[in-house]
C-alpha cells in the first residue's frame, strides 16, 4: 500500500472517530476546558497531588492490556498520563475507541512518579476536546524537508523541541533588549507601515495602492524618518520593533519582510551610542547565553573584551589594497576595481550604480564575510550614507558606524544629521544616481525635510536585525529558520521570473495567473504576471 493511500486510510478512520463521538452525543470539538495548571507547572508537583486538571495534544499513546500510557504536549512541554481501566472501567474502552495520537484532550488526576522515574498524572477523569482529522508525521523522522518544514510550521513546532525552543529564545531575546531599552529611559512608540516615501535606508521598496485616498503608497523599508519626527517633536529617546519590508533577494541573511529594532536619542553622537551598543549586546549575551561567548555553526564567536573600531577605508585597504579615499570619481574606482580584477554578481550593473552603492557592494565582496567576532566599522563615505552627519574633521565621511558579527550586519547606526540644507542636497544627490538607474537609492521627502526646517537636537540613531540576531544566538542557518511563518511561493504554482517587480493596479494592468499542478518530486512554485 502505497503512502497517499494510507494517509487516506487513516484520515477516513478518524473522520469515523468523529462521527462515533457526535452519535454518542459528545462533543468532538469542545467549546473549553479548565487547567489547574500547565504541563510543566504539573510535572514539578509533588506526588500524592490529587485534582490536578492539564490539557494538551496527545502526541504519544501506546496500550499494555488494561493499563495505557501517553504524553501530552503544549507550549511549556510535555507531560506523561498514565489510564488504568479498573480505575476508569468503561471510560478506558471509550478512550482506546475514540483517541488519535494528534487529538486533544483534558485529563484529571493525582501527580505520581513511574518506576522509571517519570512524573506523571495517574488519569481519574477524561475529556475529549478536539480532532485531529490528519496523523502528525512519524515522530522518530519528524519533517525532514526544509521546505516543507518552513510550509508545515505547527507541525515543525510540535515535532521537534529544538525548534520550539528556538521560537522561545526569540522572545527572550526581544524581551531582554526591550527591558534594558526601557531602564535606560527609551520610550517604545509606533510609526506607519504605509508611506508615502520610500525613506529610511538604501533599498528598493514594495509598492502597493491605497484605494480610499487614490494614491501609491509604500511599504515601509524602516521607521526612522518618523522615529526623527518623534524627537522633534520633543521625545528625547524613542524606539520601535518595526516590521519592514525590502523588495531584494531573499538568502541565508535576507528575508523581503524582517524585524528591524530602531532607536533614537537626543544629544547623544555615534560614539555614545557605540559605547551604548556594546553595553546592551554584552548584557543580552549573559542574560541569553549566560556568557559572552558562543557557537555559530561550529565557529566561535567571542563578545569578550573591547571590541574593535575601524574605518571602512581601512579595512577595505587591508583586503584588495583599494584605497577609496584616493578614488574621489566612480570611473576611477571602477578602472581600479578592473585593475584588479574584482567583479561583482551577474545581476549588479555596475554602470548604473553610485559610488557609494560601489563602495558599499566592494566592502561586501571582499571584507564584510571575513569579520567574526564583533567589530565597528566607521567612518563611511559621504555618497553611502545620505542621512548621517558629516565628520567634523573629514567633510568625505559621515559620523557612522556597523556593527559587524560572523560576516553579518548586525547594527547600522550613525550621529544624524539635523542640517535641513545639507539633507536637501544630499537627496537631490540621491534623486540624480536613482535616475540614472541605480535603485537602491533615497527619494527625495520633502515632508521629512519641512520637520527638519523646525529644528531638531543633536541625535544619533540605530537599527539592528532582529532576525539576524535570534538566528546567531540560537545557531539557525538561515534567517527563515528563525521567523515563524516565512513567505514562500505558493504550493503548485509554477512562477517564471521578470527582471523588474510588476505594480498592480486597480484598473491599471491585467494580472493573469497560470496556476500548473506540479508532478511528484515538484517543489519549485509560484505565479506569471501578464501585464497589459
Amino acid at each position: 500500500m502505497d503512502t497517499l493511500e494510507n494517509l487516506n486510510d487513516q484520515m477516513q478512520a478518524r473522520r469515523e472517530k468523529l462521527t462515533a463521538i457526535q452519535e454518542s452525543g459528545g462533543l468532538p470539538y469542545a467549546e473549553r476546558y479548565e487547567t489547574t495548571h500547565s504541563l510543566e507547572g504539573a510535572s514539578n508537583l509533588d506526588d500524592g497531588v490529587k485534582g490536578v486538571r492539564v490539557a494538551g495534544r496527545v502526541i504519544a499513546l501506546r496500550y499494555f492490556g488494561k493499563l495505557a500510557f501517553g504524553h501530552l504536549f503544549g507550549f511549556t512541554g510535555k507531560l506523561q498520563f498514565a489510564l488504568q481501566k479498573n480505575k476508569l472501567g468503561e471510560e478506558f474502552a471509550r478512550f482506546k475507541k475514540v483517541v488519535d495520537i494528534g487529538d486533544f484532550v483534558g485529563v484529571e488526576g493525582e501527580m505520581i512518579t513511574t518506576k522509571t522515574g517519570e512524573k506523571t498524572i495517574d488519569v481519574s477523569k477524561w475529556t475529549f476536546l478536539s480532532k485531529a482529522l490528519r496523523p502528525l508525521p512519524e515522530k522518530f523522522h519528524g519533517i525532514t524537508d526544509p521546505e516543507l518544514r518552513l510550509r508545515r510550521r505547527y507541525l515543525d513546532l510540535i515535532m521537534s523541541t529544538e525548534v520550539m525552543g528556538r521560537f522561545k529564545k526569540r522572545t527572550q531575546i526581544i524581551k531582554t533588549v526591550r527591558d534594558f531599552l526601557d531602564a535606560n529611559d527609551f520610550i517604545e512608540i509606533d510609526t506607519p507601515v504605509l508611506t508615502n516615501k520610500a525613506s529610511g535606508a538604501l533599498a528598493r521598496p514594495f509598492v502597493t495602492h491605497n484605494n480610499a485616498l487614490d494614491i501609491d503608497v509604500y511599504l515601509r523599508i524602516a521607521p526612522e524618518t518618523y522615529l526623527k519626527r518623534a524627537i522633534a517633536g520633543g521625545f528625547e529617546r524613542v524606539y520601535e520593533f518595526a516590521r519592514s519590508f525590502r523588495n531584494e533577494g531573499v538568502d541565508a541573511s535576507h528575508l523581503p519582510d524582517f524585524t528591524l529594532l530602531e532607536y533614537y536619542c537626543a544629544y547623544w553622537n555615534y560614539e555614545d551610542n557605540m559605547d551604548f551598543t556594546e553595553k546592551l549586546m554584552k548584557h543580552l549575551l549573559a542574560e541569553v547565553k549566560g556568557g559572552l561567548t558562543l557557537e555559530y555553526q561550529g565557529q566561535k564567536i567571542s563578545f569578550d573584551g573591547e571590541w574593535p573600531r575601524i574605518p571602512l577605508r581601512d579595512i577595505i585597504l587591508r583586503d584588495c589594497s583599494v584605497d577609496i579615499y584616493k578614488l574621489d570619481k566612480k570611473e576611477d574606482l571602477l578602472g581600479e576595481l578592473d585593475k584588479q580584477g574584482i567583479g561583482f554578481d551577474e545581476d549588479v550593473d555596475v554602470e548604473k550604480t553610485s559610488r557609494g552603492t560601489l563602495i558599499d557592494l566592494l566592502y561586501k565582496k571582499v571584507s564584510r564575510k571575513k569579520i567574526i567576532d564583533p567589530i565597528f566599522i566607521i567612518h563611511h563615505p559621504l555618497d553611502l550614507s545620505p542621512l548621517a552627519r558629516k565628520n567634523d574633521n573629514n567633510g568625505k565621511i559621515v559620523d557612522r558606524f556597523q556593527l559587524v558579527v560572523n560576516g553579518w550586519e548586525i547594527v547600522n547606526a550613525y550621529s544624524e544629521l539635523i542640517d535641513p540644507i545639507d539633507q536637501a542636497e544630499r537627496f537631490e544627490q540621491q534623486a540624480e544616481a536613482r535616475a540614472l538607474g541605480d535603485e537602491e537609492t533615497m527619494d527625495v521627502d520633502q515632508d521629512f525635510l519641512l520637520c527638519m526646517e523646525y529644528g531638531m537636537p543633536p541625535i544619533s540613531g540605530w537599527g539592528m536585525g532582529i532576525d539576524r540576531v535570534v538566528a546567531l544566538l540560537t545557531n539557525a542557518q538561515t534567517l527563515r529558520d528563525v521567523v515563524l511563518f516565512p513567505l514562500l511561493r505558493p504550493e503548485g504554482v509554477e512562477v517564471q521570473h521578470k527582471t523588474s517587480p510588476v505594480k498592480i493596479q486597480a484598473g491599471k494592468t491585467n494580472v493573469e495567473v497560470k496556476h500548473k499542478k506540479l508532478d511528484s518530486g515538484q517543489k519549485n512554485a509560484g505565479m506569471t504576471f501578464k501585464t497589459s
